[in-house]
């Protein structure tokens, strides 16, 4: 039996006026979500699809090395940082979840997802949530949903992040949600999603951890919409490897690292330009010129920021190549 501390009960008393908001008072976010565990890096992320403006500003949350939390029906906002609060003090998802939910007089019309940095994930379904509502827990992993068009959809969810090991996990959330929308999803329709994923270990700066964070507040079809800025969130991870190898005077790095951005989004212009730059420096000059030229021609700021870049260092070419480029 746990021996609670006196500081959860502080913890208790100081937020009760905060999560004890009968149904009402609460904004909706009547949605389908997940919350899972890469096994092999530690990652957790929460994902989450909704017929409702920007659900992941009330939906999604996650703390590094604590965990992940996915709070919805008609929400309760103070699960997600109460809920990372109690992770962080050493309770189970169980634990917390029935903490929460106890001392909250709305909690027949909650539901709430859970995972910790161990893999441990609970989930809750209010007995008042709206039909079809309900929920799984597997290893690494649960699912809930309500008002969705039919009770197969979140079994469809789990099937999916469960088939796709191996995958990244933002690409494994967003697979699982669109398994949901493919068995009908919500029985309004869809307007937003996100995704959000955070890393294994604790971080002593708030910014640093957060490795996916993105959002689709309002879109026709806001899981294709999700998956295109997945994508460029993967060739901007590229570009910002890049940048690091031209800090650290790693060229051919930096050539290999914005080259594999560019292959993500060829009619990038940033991309190619960053791309030609690392080219220059590592001497391949002949190489670079005509994407330097085919970049000039259809936008001439890239032409008139180019002389810039020598000040610092950042191109680093003679005086002569300079010109080369300019003329091009």
């Amino acid at each position: 039996m746990r021996i609670i501390p006196i500081t959860l009960f502080v913890f208790i008393m100081i937020t009760q006026s905060y999560t004890q908001q009968p149904y009402g008072k609460n904004p909706l976010a009547h949605t389908y979500s997940i919350v899972a565990i890469d096994k092999t890096t530690g990652e957790m992320g929460a994902a989450v699809q909704s017929h409702w403006f920007a659900t992941g500003t009330l939906v999604t949350w996650g703390e590094p090395g604590v965990g992940v939390v996915a709070t919805q029906s008609f929400v309760n906002p103070a699960f997600g940082p109460e809920g990372l609060q109690l992770m962080g003090m050493g309770f189970s998802p169980k634990e917390t979840i029935e903490m929460l939910t106890q001392k909250d007089e709305g909690r027949k019309y909650r539901q709430v997802g859970m995972l910790n940095a161990e893999g441990e994930a609970w989930s809750f379904t209010g007995a008042d949530c709206i039909e079809a509502a309900g929920h799984l827990v597997g290893e690494g992993y649960a699912v809930q949903a309500n008002l969705m068009d039919k009770e197969t959809v979140w079994p469809a969810m789990a099937k999916a992040f469960e088939s796709s090991e191996g995958k990244p996990l933002a690409e494994r959330l967003l697979l699982a949600m669109e398994a949901a929308q493919a068995e009908g999803g919500d029985i309004r329709g869809k307007q937003s999603a996100a995704i959000l994923v955070v890393g294994s270990e604790k971080v002593e700066n708030p910014w640093e951890g957060r490795l996916v964070d993105l959002r689709v507040d309002d879109h026709s079809e806001p899981l294709k919409e999700l998956a295109r800025l997945l994508k460029v969130h993967r060739a901007y991870e590229h570009m910002n490897r890049g940048d690091l190898a031209v800090e650290k005077g790693d060229i051919v790095l930096a050539k290999k690292e914005y080259g594999a951005a560019e292959a993500l989004f060829p009619d990038n212009l940033e991309m190619q330009y960053w791309h030609a730059v690392a080219l220059a420096n590592n001497g391949e000059i002949e190489t670079a010129l005509p994407i330097f030229k085919r970049i000039f021609s259809k936008d001439d700021n890239w032409h008139r920021l180019t002389p810039r870049l020598l000040k610092n260092g950042v191109l680093n070419v003679s005086e002569d190549d300079l010109q080369r480029i300019l003329n091009e």
